[in-house]
């Protein structure tokens, strides 16, 4: 989910800092990368545990996959300082050429585009409950004798919610007030992982089914690297980095590795936190949203999914809004070469876009089977973001910059072996996707 997540990606949207404006700090910088990366992901880890084959496996590949992501965030904070870029796309066009600059704005449009989906995905699952909660609430009835109306779905109560509240707040060229609720996320995800530990302590017995289906051979090989789309989801807040290393007081290589590393670490707590405790909560009957796991009228769980309803309603329109200015940028473009740019016209495009991007990632979110399959493939998006993009950064760069012929070599071969990796999880996540999402139907 930003991302998700996101909840600080909308520094990607602003333009170069004032340099004579206030500069971050160690801790505001940690801050703010732990919105952008905690968010909706959190909500997949427990499933994830349980498709990796339990809590060592997954936390063994959790490990592994931390020092790539802080090597990503190290290399894209190299990058940024010697090309003297703010964004991710402009970083990886200065440094790796415009071909390249142009995939990264195609992948982050997608990417964009993916995680729109999965916040609606999320959203319905929780209107699902709250709509099962109200009904008992109001009727006094169990939620096996709830009538099913066309009116009582929860796909229509999201098509409701998406025209009457998503998409004003999308329209306008500008949503600044979102930033006042960016701290939304955090606490939703904060507050999850505190409810889901709480819940398993006050658990009278547990009887979970937690052994691993596979315990050895070809599958359990499968089953343990399924767990790197969502580490990927969860963790990404690449994207954001740059912007926030581009406004640090500090912006010495030693201190932006220090935060990186206390950033992740903190990411890794809550979200290991979440995963095994949820996974021992539920077993291999954890689903893949784990608010889907616990009854509809459990007032705990009740509060996290208005927390993260509520985030993800304010945060979708800036999502929405980062992917539409790529688009229309392209089109305002293509529109100059051949006519005048009209502010009708601009206005026109942004209302068609807006109206376009909600209504497509409505319809996928209406009939995607459940939150799993969007995360395979935001996953294997992320890849671009947090593996080739850095990985191809740091070889493009070690053919300019002043370095001695060995570090040159250790570097670029570092450079290659991330490259390959995130080519092999892309390539990993989405064929299993696809395979899967073509399997449930």
């Amino acid at each position: 989910m930003e991302e998700l997540a996101r909840e600080s990606i909308s520094l990607l949207a602003k333009p170069a800092l004032d340099t004579d404006g206030p500069r971050l700090g160690s801790f505001g910088a940690i801050f703010i990368m732990l919105k952008s990366a905690l968010g909706a992901g959190l909500l997949n880890f427990p499933w994830a545990f349980e498709k990796a084959g339990g809590v060592n496996t997954a936390v063994a590949v959790e490990m592994v996959s931390l020092v790539f992501l802080i090597s990503g965030l190290v290399i894209l904070g190299y990058s940024s300082s010697i090309s003297g870029q703010n964004t991710y796309q402009d970083v990886v066009r200065e440094v790796c050429g415009p071909a390249i600059g142009q995939l990264c704005e195609v992948c982050f449009v997608f990417n964009l585009f993916m995680i729109s989906v999965a916040f609606l995905v999320v959203v319905q699952d929780q209107l699902e409950k709250l709509c099962v909660s109200l009904y008992e609430t109001v009727t006094g009835s169990t939620e096996a004798e709830m009538p099913h109306h066309w009116y009582t779905d929860q796909r229509f109560a999201l098509f409701v919610l998406c025209v009457v509240l998503i998409l004003p707040l999308s329209i306008p060229k500008e949503i600044g007030f979102q930033k006042y609720t960016s701290i939304l996320g955090t606490l939703a995800a904060t507050y999850l992982t505190v409810a889901i530990i709480v819940k398993y302590y006050m658990k009278e017995e547990h009887t979970a089914i937690i052994t691993p289906t596979y315990t050895n051979g070809v599958s359990s090989w499968a089953s343990m690297f399924s767990v790197i789309p969502t580490i990927c989801f969860g963790f990404q807040c690449h994207e954001a980095c740059i912007a926030i290393y581009s406004s640090m007081e500090n912006k010495k290589l030693s201190h932006w590795v220090i935060i990186s590393v206390v950033s992740m670490f903190f990411c890794l707590l809550i979200y290991s936190l979440t995963g095994v405790f949820g996974f021992l909560t539920f077993g291999k009957e954890v689903a893949a949203d784990i608010l889907m796991s616990y009854p509809g009228d459990d007032v705990v769980m009740i509060v996290a999914r208005l927390l993260f309803g509520i985030s993800i309603i304010t945060i979708y329109p800036i999502i929405l809004l980062l992917g539409r200015s790529v688009i229309q940028d392209l089109l305002l473009r293509c529109r100059r070469r051949h006519a005048v740019v009209t502010q009708s016209y601009e206005n026109r495009s942004r209302v068609v876009l807006t109206v376009a991007w909600t209504a497509v990632t409505l319809l996928i979110a209406i009939f995607v089977p459940d939150m799993s399959e969007v995360i395979s493939v935001i996953g294997g998006i992320s890849a671009f973001f947090i593996f080739i993009f850095p990985g191809l950064c740091l070889i493009f760069s070690m053919q300019t910059e002043p370095v001695s012929p060995r570090t040159k070599i250790v570097l670029t071969t570092w450079g290659a072996i991330t490259v390959l990796c995130g080519a092999f999880i892309f390539g990993q996540s989405t064929t299993i996707a696809v395979m899967e999402l073509f399997n449930k139907f």
